[in-house]
């Protein structure tokens, strides 16, 4: 208490910090003594003045007490450490207010004192000449280091929620920095992309696909960037297209819209932490992209992941940023448009995808544009078409057999090619194995196709949601609505002359229609097949309406407050679903819906 009442005029870290220091420089002095006293005569004389020799010729019996000593030293600096970290808290991030540092700062009187007293049972231990400890002795240092070790875990804990919370409040401050710099006009797009990506002067934080080195983000300086942003879970699928479409922009560099580039922004949650799985993970995906990457996903903070979530609607599915030369928001998402059109949709703005939308039809190229040049040479041919999907074996080989029946009952020219369904792989290979030895119909052997023919109808629908034009008398959107919808309900197929499509249905009543042939190929030569076709499918159609369901994972950002039914025009109902498909093959299939 009256090394207290010495330091009355001082505050409370100051005091613990000089009496340490004074116990520092008795502690230091002996120690040095004890180093030099054999070899320097003044060491010698000095060291003889503090019985030092003799205590050293019992250094045996000592050494409990200087295990004891040198843990409750230990303990002395693991709170007075503690004591400076929170005097050193920055003022303009936290005050007493906050809960944690309040109730840390009511504590220090008690901490200061024990410490203190901690620092004095020490500077009497050294200066005892006794050789071995007394049981009270003992039992004083050990108490007190125990006294000492309790603060110090509480002050750790009081000392890591302020630092949260400092940490939250940066984060905050640089996420409004980062909505402000978005509203800003800038003169290239450098302060953008350094606030994305953590950026150094010295620092290269980007890896160049094509050589694997790491180089500047000036690369980027007044480019088209998009920034391809997703978690460690994109999928083989995602990235083959991607890569197909990123080649093909490579081979027309020169043309005006293909300058633009690539870079992968890796998003994990701060809050989990990094293992040696997720590095793996990262170095794998890393190692196939050939556009730039981020080196790695610690460069992107907290603000940034924040700022990607809410302000572009990140749900965990890759989105597609695009930013022009000056650094400006051109799409939040423009990956429906590279699913639909590719670089075809550069400059990837609203306009562009409007612009491409009036020029499409209810084609069957719209369909399967990209993905199948031989489709494409059957529809020039003038060949009637089936697309037809599903999981039902059973379905698929009735279908198909009748189908064939019917076109060579009519004698038209008929194809078949199978695009399985939106999720179930497994089952999609049993049923292509069936056809294969069957020979049923053709088929795309890259389940990367059927997956890509999926993801594009399902963007055709997002793409509309995004643009705010989900018209409900669209006659094409509520084409590929049904399909959608279909999906979700067993078998499937439409039929097509050509490019130009006849009819779209539900399995049950397509092979319906099929079966009854007889029914309705009175009115070939007078209707045409086609009309004669539809009109029996739509006969049987409005007997037996399916059910219509469309399902957006939680993972897909925004999602309409309601639709209309296809079918009937009524306004849908809304459900939340659990759903697991047991598919390992597409990390996002198996989600909250």
């Amino acid at each position: 208490m009256t090394i207290l009442e010495t330091l009355t005029s001082f505050q409370w870290d100051a005091k613990l910090v000089m009496t340490l220091a004074a116990f520092a420089l008795h502690y230091g002095e002996f120690w040095l003594l004890a180093q030099i006293y054999s070899s320097n005569q003044l060491a010698k004389s000095m060291a003889i003045l503090k019985q030092l020799p003799t205590i050293l010729e019992h250094s045996g019996p000592l050494k409990p007490r200087f295990d004891a000593l040198n843990k409750l030293i230990k303990a002395i600096l693991e709170v007075t450490r503690s004591m400076v970290k929170f005097k050193e808290l920055p003022p303009s991030y936290i005050s007493q207010d906050v809960p944690a540092l309040s109730a840390a700062m009511a504590h220090v009187p008690a901490a200061v004192y024990w410490t203190v007293r901690a620092i004095v049972a020490c500077a009497n231990q050294i200066t005892l000449p006794r050789y071995a400890l007394t049981t009270t002795e003992s039992w004083e240092l050990s108490t007190l280091e125990h006294k000492l070790t309790n603060i110090h875990e509480h002050m750790r804990k009081e000392l890591a929620t302020c630092h949260q919370h400092i940490d939250e409040k940066r984060s905050l401050e640089e996420y409004k920095m980062l909505v402000d710099m978005f509203e800003m006009i800038h003169i290239d797009n450098m302060k953008v992309l350094k606030s994305l990506i953590y950026s150094k002067d010295d620092m290269q934080p980007l890896v160049d696909g094509s050589t694997k080195r790491r180089v500047s983000i000036e690369v980027l300086r007044r480019k088209n960037v998009l920034l391809l942003i997703s978690d460690l879970n994109i999928s083989n699928d995602e990235l083959a297209i991607l890569e197909q479409i990123y080649n093909e922009s490579r081979l027309h560099a020169t043309r005006l819209d293909s300058q633009y580039e690539v870079v992968w922004v890796p998003l994990v949650d701060p809050s989990i932490q990094w293992t040696d799985a997720m590095q793996t993970k990262f170095d794998s995906l890393q190692s196939t992209m050939p556009w730039y990457t981020v080196h790695h996903p610690s460069l992107i903070r907290k603000a940034v992941v924040k700022f990607v979530r809410e302000q572009w609607h990140f749900r965990n599915k890759p989105i597609l940023v695009v930013l022009d030369p000056q650094g400006k928001v051109v799409s939040p998402n423009a990956i429906h448009m590279m699913w639909i059109w590719g670089s075809n949709a550069f400059p990837f703005t609203s306009r562009r995808e409007e612009d491409l939308w009036n020029t499409e039809s209810w084609k069957l190229e719209l369909l399967v544009d990209g993905i199948d040049p031989m489709i494409l040479n059957w529809i020039k041919e003038g060949k009637y078409i089936f697309l037809y999907g599903g999981d039902d074996v059973e379905w698929v080989r009735k279908f198909t057999n009748s189908a064939r029946a019917v076109a060579s009952a009519a004698r038209i020219p008929l194809e078949m090619v199978y695009v399985g369904k939106s999720s179930k792989r497994e089952a999609i290979r049993r049923v292509l194995a069936t056809i294969t030895v069957e020979k049923l119909s053709y088929f795309w052997q890259d389940l990367t196709m059927i997956w890509f023919f999926w993801t594009r109808l399902e963007s055709m629908l997002f793409s509309k949601i995004q643009l705010g034009k989900i018209d409900d008398h669209d006659p094409m959107m509520q084409e590929i609505k049904k399909l959608l919808s279909y999906d979700k309900e067993g078998g499937w197929a439409v039929l097509s002359n050509g490019s130009n499509i006849i009819s779209n249905g539900h399995g049950n009543t397509v092979l319906t229609t099929l079966i009854e042939y007889d029914l309705w190929k009175e009115h070939i030569p007078v209707k045409g097949f086609d009309l004669s076709f539809d009109e029996h499918h739509k006969k049987i159609h409005g007997v037996t309406y399916p059910c219509c369901r469309f399902e957006f994972p939680n993972t897909a950002g925004r999602i309409p407050e309601s639709m209309r039914c296809p079918e009937c025009h009524r306004t849908m109902e809304k459900y939340t679903t659990f759903l697991c498909c047991h598919d390992v093959g597409n990390p996002h299939e198996s989600s909250l819906f």
